[in-house]
């Protein structure tokens, strides 16, 4: 028999959805901001020449840059104020995580719950803005060395340039910063997630245009562009599949006498996600071997010969590129995960609240049971991504299409959409019990 919950979720509709005034008010906020990041992404910063900069970013699409402009929706090709996107903050976040681990002080304050959960967050911030120093100071570097056909990035370099440069873009990636908190707590979904999809969203129509243009100039026939059409909707329905496939393992909670009651003695279940380290691998992947291409494509000469070589062996599409492409995923799915999940931890958490695993003695037993399931789990997660994210390289090499929207950037847009959905569903959810709680309580006054 279905549940209440399940019943509410079931009679969902557009009716529903039109007297859930607050759930309204948060998507048009969501809106609203989103639409102000979009507007950031066109602003650009004083002193750099937008004709060069665009051929210069030409010559540079099969790097770092070209990858993480993609992220940022364009704002680092046209060297916007919003050119470092939210990425300063997406890595501050990951070296706390990774210092919650290996610091005492630091996990100390992990498990100090709301108070430390506040502190680890002022930490990420502070970190956030002396990343985005070091990388607008280097930017601004950069900038005043680039130049092609003969035009200088910088219409004017020297220390002018740079303070203002540096300025500019800490100030955009922090105003960034406080936008996804205010989406975060007055919006809904993630807010940092969101700015991340809305950019890679944005160079969808672009993608899409210069595939169909493709196909009218008989450079691809019909044929292959409705194959990947169809294959788009395939990948996306496989990605949903995986990203939401758990192993639930059972877990029992023993009886106890209080006086005359008995508490306890009910079970739950402990879910493992399939996929848990989420983006993490492919983007650590592709950033370590596309170093070599963005090196070469910034050194004015081309580099020395070897690293050349290297560059065009790494090239995407060949084999070496595409092997290393998958190690990395694997090693990173692994190396995240253990970092996420700590199978001790949990197990001890389990034991000093009197749960246990059926069958499966508590304390050490327990620990190397949940290692062995998460080891299991990773190797099918970590073949999953490493299926979707070499297929846009093969459809790259293969039919030349302009599949920008690729492997990582489809992961991404999908598991937003999901997590945005199901935050949706849940406010929808408690409009519902609030309009029955009210209704009960008009009742009984009747009465």
């Amino acid at each position: 028999m279905a549940s209440a919950a399940e019943q509410l979720a079931a009679n969902l509709s557009w009716s529903s959805f039109s007297k859930a005034t607050e759930l309204k008010r948060r998507l048009w906020f969501t809106l609203g901001a989103l639409i102000v990041y979009r507007l950031g992404t066109y602003i650009p910063i004083p002193g750099v020449d937008p004709g060069a900069l665009a051929a210069i970013f030409a010559q540079n699409q099969g790097g770092i840059l070209g990858m993480f402009d993609v992220f940022a929706g364009g704002a680092l090709g046209r060297m916007t104020i919003f050119a470092l996107n939210i990425m300063p903050y997406i890595t501050a976040s990951i070296i706390v995580q990774l210092l919650t681990t290996v610091s005492p002080t630091m996990e100390a304050l992990k498990k100090e719950g709301e108070a430390g959960r506040k502190k680890l967050n002022q930490y990420t911030r502070y970190g956030t803005v002396f990343l985005a120093l070091i990388q607008a100071y280097g930017i601004a570097v950069g900038l005043e060395g680039m130049s092609a056909n003969g035009r200088g990035a910088v219409l004017d370099p020297g220390l002018g340039f740079r303070i203002e440069a540096v300025i500019t873009l800490t100030g955009g990636t922090v105003f960034l910063m406080w936008l996804g908190e205010q989406i975060t707590s007055r919006g809904v979904g993630n807010g940092i997630s969101l700015i991340i999809f809305a950019g890679i969203v944005a160079a969808l129509p672009t993608a899409l245009v210069k595939t169909l243009e493709l196909g009218r100039t008989g450079a691809i026939s019909a044929f292959v562009i409705v194959a990947i059409l169809l294959l788009v909707v395939v990948v996306v329905a496989f990605i949903v599949f995986f990203e939401r496939a758990q192993r639930r393992i059972l877990v029992q909670y023993p009886k106890r006498q209080v006086g005359n009651k008995v508490f306890g003695g009910e079970s739950s279940h402990m879910p493992l996600k399939l996929n848990t380290a989420g983006v993490i691998p492919p983007i650590f992947a592709s950033s370590l071997l596309l170093l070599p291409t963005t090196v070469v494509n910034f050194a004015g000469t081309g580099g020395p010969e070897w690293l050349q070589t290297v560059t065009r062996l790494l090239a995407h599409g060949q084999p070496l590129y595409m092997a290393l492409y998958i190690g990395g995923i694997v090693f990173f799915c692994f190396f995240y995960t253990a970092i996420v999940f700590n199978p001790t931890e949990t197990a001890e958490n389990l034991r000093k609240y009197g749960g246990f695993i059926p069958g499966i003695k508590p304390g050490i037993r327990t620990a190397n049971h949940l290692d062995h399931i998460l080891t299991r789990l990773t190797v099918v997660g970590a073949a999953y991504l490493s299926a979707v994210c070499i297929l846009p390289e093969i459809l790259i090499t293969q039919y030349s299409v302009p599949f920008y929207f690729g492997g990582t950037s489809l992961l991404i847009v999908v598991s937003v959409t999901m997590d945005t959905v199901a935050q949706i569903q849940s406010h929808l959810l408690a409009h519902q019990y609030e309009g029955l709680i009210r209704k009960s309580k008009l009742k009984g006054r009747g009465k």
